[in-house]
């Protein structure tokens, strides 16, 4: 299977489409490449909304027709712009931009004391790539497990949250929908309840009112999980009263 192949996998991963063989090569290429890991990520969390909303049970001949349909239909590698360019030209443009950038790493040479700092500032940058690619890799494999359990509740101004729990891989991922942001100065932090104990989970994107968080930590011994208001840079123990306070699923 070709790293082309692969970029086009993400959809069918999130709905456990794939076969063991080709959602065991799909995983291994999720580690490295972001733009696969955010996308199955995001299509991942869009699945178990859609998955909540709806109950009727599906028919159980749906899969074979979603199966046999999407291989008529060709799905764009992520990341890509709407128009597509030949594979020809698209490598050549990628060739002109590795020389591109070879150019002007070799002018910021002559600068010194600069090129140190630029460098750092790249280095730091790619580290930070490789952290949200992971992170994003792992959200998506939560949400795929097989023994993945949720639970929702509704918070604030009409937001909604849902709790996804994998017992397998001891991780759980909270999704959220329509997140007011926090007062300035403040940010969102996640808790896990331990028998009364709260376990800080870690922080949420203030800046987004959408989003899938890693909760940090594992599920065992936790029986809840709570939000609450925080300065900016988070608590070790909360300071405010829960904005919501929810069991996990079992």
């Amino acid at each position: 299977m070709t790293t082309i192949d692969l970029h086009r996998l993400t959809g069918a991963y999130a709905l456990h489409a794939l076969s063991d063989e080709e959602n065991t090569s799909f995983e291994r290429h999720l580690a490295g490449c972001e733009p696969c890991a955010q996308e199955t990520a995001e299509l991942s969390a869009t699945a178990v909304r859609l998955g909540l909303a709806v109950a009727a049970p599906a028919s159980p001949a749906l899969r074979e027709q979603v199966l046999r349909r999407i291989t008529a239909v060709r799905q764009e590698t992520p990341g890509t712009p709407v128009r597509v360019l030949p594979v020809r030209a698209g490598l050549k443009a990628r060739l002109l931009s590795r020389w591109a950038l070879a150019a002007c790493l070799a002018a910021a040479a002559a600068l010194g004391g600069t090129t140190v700092w630029q460098h750092q500032q790249a280095a730091d940058a790619r580290a930070e790539a490789r952290r949200a690619s992971r992170s994003a890799g792992e959200i998506a494999a939560v949400l795929a497990a097989p023994d993945v359990r949720t639970r929702a509740t509704g918070l604030a101004g009409g937001a909604t949250g849902t709790v996804v729990v994998s017992h397998s891989r001891d991780r759980a991922v909270f999704v959220v929908s329509g997140m007011a942001r926090p007062p300035g100065g403040k940010v969102y932090q996640l808790w896990f309840d331990d028998g009364g104990t709260m376990r800080s989970a870690g922080l949420m994107d203030p800046g987004r009112s959408d989003q899938a968080v890693l909760m940090q930590g594992g599920v065992d011994g936790a029986s809840g999980m709570g939000i609450t208001v925080e300065p900016d840079g988070g608590s070790k123990q909360p300071t405010t009263r829960p904005l919501a306070l929810m069991a996990l699923p079992g």
